[in-house]
C-alpha cells in the first residue's frame, strides 16, 4: 500500500501516522531513535506491507503488470490502490477527502522536527502538492507516475501505466475491495506484540 492507505489505516493515531509515513526511510537500528509509540507504528507500516506483498489477491493485481513493467509492477499496483481508496473514499470514511489529507499533512508536519532529511522532503512534496488528494483524479495520478518513473533506477515505463489503470479500472477496483476489506480488519486488531 502507498501513503495514503498507510496514513488512513493509522485510525488518526498521530503516533502511528508518524510511523507509517517514516518507516520507509528508517533502517536498521534507526527505529530505536523513536518513542515506542512510533515504533509501534514503523512495526505497522512493515506488517502492512508484509500482510499486502503476500495477500493473494495482490499477487493477481500484480500477475496482471509483470509481463510490462516486471519488479515495478508491485509499486504500481500500491499506487493503483490508493487512486481507487481515494476515489471511493466516501465508501470508507465519514471525513472527506480532502479534509483528512490537510489534516494529516499538519499533524505530520508538526513532528517532522524527528524525521530524517528524507522523510521532510517527501512530506514537503506530498503537501505542497497535495499527492494524497490528487490521488483520486487521473490526471494527480499521471504526475505521480511520470515522478516515480523519473526517479527510478531503471526504465520503468511507470509512466504509461495509468492507460493500464483506465482499461482494466473495473477488475483492479474489484481486487482492491476485496483485500482492502481484510487489510482493514487486519489494521483493526493489529498489534506487534500479537504478531
Amino acid at each position: 500500500m502507498n501513503h495514503l492507505a498507510h496514513l488512513f489505516l493509522s485510525q488518526q493515531d498521530i503516533n502511528l501516522m508518524v510511523g507509517n509515513f517514516i518507516a520507509d526511510h528508517i533502517r536498521g537500528k534507526e527505529i530505536e531513535q523513536f518513542s515506542e509509540e512510533v515504533q509501534e507504528g514503523i512495526r505497522m507500516h512493515r506488517a502492512i506491507d508484509h500482510f499486502t506483498d503476500h495477500h493473494p489477491i495482490v499477487i493477481q493485481s500484480k500477475e496482471r503488470l509483470y509481463p510490462k513493467y516486471h519488479k515495478y509492477a508491485a509499486v504500481i499496483v500500491d499506487m493503483f490502490y490508493d487512486h481507487i481508496l481515494a476515489k471511493n473514499w466516501k465508501d470508507y470514511s465519514p471525513i472527506p477527502l480532502k479534509s483528512f489529507t490537510q489534516s494529516a499533512y499538519k499533524m505530520l508536519k508538526a513532528q517532522e522536527a524527528s524525521f530524517n532529511e528524507r522523510s521532510i522532503k517527501t512530506l514537503n512534496h506530498m503537501s505542497t502538492h497535495d499527492w494524497l488528494s490528487n490521488y483520486a483524479n487521473l490526471e494527480g495520478m499521471k504526475k505521480a507516475m511520470n515522478g516515480l518513473s523519473h526517479r527510478a533506477s531503471f526504465v520503468s515505463k511507470m509512466e504509461e501505466s495509468v492507460d493500464d489503470l483506465e482499461r482494466d479500472f473495473l477488475l483492479y477496483e474489484a481486487e482492491f475491495k476485496s483485500f482492502f476489506k481484510e487489510l482493514f480488519e487486519y489494521c483493526a486488531n493489529w498489534s506487534s506484540s500479537s504478531k
